[in-house]
């Protein structure tokens, strides 16, 4: 009798676990349930849809030869049967049946299995004020959202749009919208965009660039109301510092594990909220399986339970479910947290954890603040990057890094990636043999420089503090001279204006220090630091007591600052 097999969710986890079954056990019958009519689609390219920037839907949903993956194709190439418009209800652990309802007909049916797969994903957050439910008020989470969105009447251009949320859906949403011509208010009750994925100074940047594209970002705000015309179309949204003329309003507040199924079944609910499962992706009962949205993971910095949902961590759940299904042992090792988007011109990525993060959790550490273009100085395609590294003093981890820039962000947080998760020293960084030429890099790669940066600050060969760090000392009235050691052109361009501020260019600094005082704090910087630290090397051999050079510089202080226009 052949074993049978039932998945249920048919997005991402559910396909890829089907699949991976079928290539290693044909004999296995595979039946997924699926309560949307839409198969195995691309659901981080929604926004590109939304933005024009993929013409079909038909897209979102095809193999990389332009193959449909609807229900015949499952069937046809895979073997696979797919039943969908069809929602699972309840599991009965003990006969091993799940029951559901045919969505087309009302009709109740039972699926026996020998082994259930659960991959039921997320759901996004609605938030309870009122007006929710108005004509124009949209999510993005499937493809239905999407096209209502496309499928808005009349063309969108010069409309007005407010997205409530700040984070990766809302950001990649915001441009997807401007692309279609709509004038774009953001709303976000933090004090910043991307919650807690970034630190303060990394995410300063993002928030200029939205600036520079038109987009009115309005932080510390929480809606209060969505209101609409006698016809329950959308007019505006009601804050409690203000209200906002709404043609289109899209909620972005995040998403939550759908786990009614688990838990009406008795399933194992973790910390998070999410399905507890091992690493094998098993949960609490040895013949149902979990993957995707719907189950929390494990943080490799931390060991402790994350929620982290991620179209590429549910496809590799799907494979590590369908190994152990067919007898080969596999394990998950968990997650470091890392998300990369991009808005407008600007790249954002990150992984791990956030400085903040760290220091809330007890890590003694300290950061990296590496600016710098991604290909050499000499070739006009590059493009500034900023790098930021969290590291424990104690053992030399990486704990976390963030990369925001034009340039080229993604390969320098794969590296960060590969060594947070390899468990090695953030200083084995300077040592890989990364590909170099100059249409791709630097000599000295950006990340290579960045963990030197880190070995120098460990072993005391550098003193530094940051923007964040400096500018808590202006505010509380600190004395120290604050170096400004670039030329007097660049002080034209770009300056930080404080009384503290002497410039004297590095060039002539060996010839000026009998201008500096030996007793008084210093603090050096340039452009980006380069310079501010070889002052502070200087000053610290001639034997200046308190010298640091601030990280990042001018290009990283994300504070007023006067910019030549």
């Amino acid at each position: 009798m052949k074993k049978k097999v039932l998945v249920i969710g048919g997005v991402a986890c559910g396909p890829k676990a089907a699949s991976r079954i079928k290539r290693l056990d044909p004999d296995t019958e595979v039946t997924i349930l699926e309560k949307g009519e839409l198969l195995s689609y691309a659901g981080c390219g929604l926004p590109y849809y939304v933005s024009g920037q993929v013409k079909n839907d038909d897209d979102l949903m095809s193999t990389p030869t332009g193959v449909v993956r609807d229900p015949d194709f499952f069937k046809m190439v895979k073997d696979i049967h797919v039943n969908n418009h069809t929602q699972a209800e309840s599991i009965d652990r003990e006969n091993k049946v799940v029951k559901a309802v045919d969505l087309s007909t009302g009709k109740a049916v039972e699926y026996e299995y020998d082994t259930l797969v659960l991959s039921v994903g997320s759901q996004f957050k609605k938030p309870p004020f009122p007006g929710i439910d108005l004509t124009g008020v949209h999510f993005l989470q499937t493809v239905e959202d999407a096209k209502g969105i496309r499928d808005e009447s009349g063309p969108l251009e010069g409309k007005n749009a407010v997205v409530i949320g700040a984070g990766l859906i809302g950001l990649e949403a915001t441009e997807a919208l401007k692309a279609q011509g709509m004038n774009i208010t953001m709303i976000e009750m933090a004090d910043q965009a991307m919650g807690n994925l970034f630190d303060h100074e990394m995410v300063f940047h993002l928030h200029n660039e939205l600036k520079r594209n038109g987009v009115v970002l309005k932080t510390l705000e929480t809606v209060r109301e969505i209101k609409g015309n006698d016809l329950s179309n959308v007019t505006s949204v009601v804050t409690d510092k203000g209200e906002y003329p709404a043609d289109l309003v899209l909620v972005a507040v995040g998403v939550t594990p759908n786990t009614q199924l688990a838990k009406q079944a008795g399933l194992e609910i973790g910390e998070t909220g999410a399905i507890r499962v091992d690493s094998s992706m098993r949960t609490s009962d040895p013949n149902i399986y979990a993957g995707g949205d719907c189950v929390e993971n494990v943080s490799v910095v931390t060991g402790k339970p994350i929620f982290a949902p991620m179209g590429s961590t549910a496809n590799k759940h799907g494979r590590i479910i369908g190994d152990n299904v067919c007898g080969i042992p596999s394990e998950f090792k968990g997650v470091c947290g890392t998300a990369i988007c991009r808005v407008f011109g600007i790249n954002v990525s990150r992984t791990g954890l956030t400085e903040k993060q760290a220091k809330e959790m007890g890590y003694d550490c300290i950061t990296v603040l590496n600016p710098f273009p991604d290909k050499p100085h000499f070739l006009n395609e590059a493009k500034l990057i900023i790098i930021k590294l969290v590291v424990d003093k104690a053992t030399h981890r990486l704990l976390g890094a963030q990369i925001v820039g034009p340039g080229d962000v993604a390969k320098r947080m794969e590296v960060a990636v590969a060594n947070i998760s390899s468990g090695s020293k953030v200083t084995d960084i300077a040592q890989y043999d990364l590909a170099y030429a100059p249409p791709f890099s630097p000599a000295m790669d950006n990340i290579i420089t960045a963990a030197n940066i880190a070995e120098n600050k460990l072993y005391d060969r550098g003193s530094s503090l940051s923007p964040v760090e400096v500018q808590a000392k202006i505010e509380n009235g600190d004395d120290f001279i604050f170096l400004d050691v670039r030329s007097p052109k660049e002080y034209e361009q770009m300056r930080i204006e404080d009384p503290r501020i002497k410039l004297i260019p590095l060039g002539k600094l060996r010839n000026c220090l009998l201008e500096l005082p030996m007793d008084k704090e210093i603090i050096a910087f340039c452009k980006i630091s380069l310079r501010g630290y070889e002052a502070e090397r200087i000053l610290t051999g001639a034997g200046f007591k308190n010298v640091k050079y601030m990280d990042g510089g001018v290009v990283c202080w994300p504070y007023k600052k006067f910019v030549l226009s």
